[in-house]
């Protein structure tokens, strides 16, 4: 009976072994969830929001140089980037043909003041032969009347001649302002044709060193933006720099695109070294709110979902779009320690709320958490069980041997 009782300590022991080695490879093949899931430090700092949109360049003053004359350009005096002073030629015209009309109507000026020379006298007869009853009064005043419409067209004569004289010194075609040219429209013997509307012929910008960004910002937006504001702006042609400006002015006349109402902000800037030409697309940044020292969770950790919960919780449900928590964000979870949770339906709230995933004793938890103000990387935290100090699950890990797919990776289908 011993040796019996010898094979059977020796099938538990195999059996012990057998189940050790399960255990232990089991174990071993999977990993820990610290070393599946990309964690995070909560911490403390400075906190910006920002919005943003994208605007052009353009010069404070912008004149447009037209002609008030038809004709052909004969003489051009300045070219692109000319800098010109107010009343410089800047281009002329073929004055041929105004100037025979200008010297036809002086030739009538002089034709009407010799009539009126003869009326004159005639009038001068007729009152001394009146006076001597030669005449009869109406005859008096026939003399009188031609004398007055003599005048009368001289008067005209005159302003006819005055006006061809001015059309013609508008074959010259001079600066109104002192600037730089920054656009020539027509070339050396062009027409340009008067008829309906005035044709641009240069443009001038009077000061480059001061400029403005006429921008584009949605309605959501608008409402956040005032006079006065410090705005950053890049440009691509220094993609490594950083401008400022103000904003000037938030213009009332709303534009509507497919549905979408903007409304154009108006930013003033300096441009000493002339780096920031006209028509440059500028990406607009306007700071609205910020926060010091403020309890920052990442955009990514409101962002994850899990794969599957072990133990608590289910999805996130809070997911903002955009990596940022929208104003009046989604429904609070009910997790415990949230600022002023809505617990009737439909109750409006005054902060955004979002979930984000604790390791907890070696299990994946879902803490909420009361949200406010955001930028494109970290989000507020103004209420929630969450501290500094604290990881949150920001991602999985890709090599994973568990072979569970990462909610944040791209997903086939």
């Amino acid at each position: 009976m011993k040796i019996p009782r010898q094979k059977s300590a020796l099938a538990l022991l195999l059996i012990a072994l057998a189940a050790g080695g399960a255990y232990w490879y089991r174990q071993s093949s999977e990993q820990s969830l610290e070393q599946r899931y990309k964690v995070q430090a909560i911490e403390r700092g400075d906190l910006t929001q920002t919005v943003s949109a994208n605007g052009t360049l353009n010069p404070v003053v912008l004149v447009n140089v037209g002609t008030q004359v038809s004709g052909t350009v004969t003489r051009l005096y300045v070219d692109f980037n000319d800098q010109v002073e107010k009343g410089q030629a800047l281009l002329e015209l073929d004055d041929r043909l105004l100037a025979a009309q200008a010297r036809q109507s002086e030739a009538n000026v002089v034709n009407v003041s010799a009539a009126l020379d003869l009326a004159r006298a005639t009038e001068a007869r007729m009152k001394a032969l009146f006076e001597q009853e030669y005449i009869s009064r109406q005859e008096l005043e026939q003399a009188i009347q031609t004398r007055r419409s003599t005048e009368a067209q001289l008067a005209q004569a005159r302003a006819a001649a005055e006006k061809d004289q001015v059309n013609l010194r508008y074959t010259t075609i001079r600066s109104p302002v002192s600037g730089t040219v920054i656009d020539r429209v027509v070339d050396l013997g062009q027409t340009v044709a008067a008829t309906l509307q005035t044709p641009t012929l240069i443009k001038i910008a009077q000061d480059l060193s001061e400029m403005r960004i006429d921008s584009s910002f949605a309605e959501a937006d608008i409402g956040s933006i005032r006079e006065g504001q410090k705005v950053r702006f890049t440009v691509d042609a220094f993609p490594n720099r950083s401008f400022q400006g103000q904003v000037q002015q938030i213009r009332l006349n709303p534009t509507t695109q497919q549905n979408v109402v903007t409304y154009n902000v108006r930013v003033s800037l300096s441009n000493p070294d002339h780096l920031l030409l006209p028509g440059m697309t500028a990406y607009v940044s306007i700071g609205v709110a910020s926060r010091e020292d403020a309890l920052l969770v990442p955009n990514a950790a409101l962002r994850f979902k899990p794969s599957e919960t072990n133990g608590s919780g289910g999805g996130n449900g809070d997911k903002p779009a955009s990596g940022a928590p929208p104003a009046g964000g989604p429904s609070a979870t009910s997790g415990s320690g949230g600022a002023g949770e809505a617990r009737g339906k439909g109750k409006k709230r005054d902060t955004a709320s979002g979930t984000v995933y604790v390791i907890d004793q070696g299990e994946l938890k879902p803490v909420s958490v009361q949200l406010g103000i955001t930028d494109s990387r970290n989000t507020e935290v103004v209420g929630g069980e969450l501290k500094a100090g604290d990881k949150v699950v920001i991602g999985e890990n890709i090599a994973s041997s568990s072979g569970k797919p990462s909610s944040v990776g791209m997903r086939l289908f």
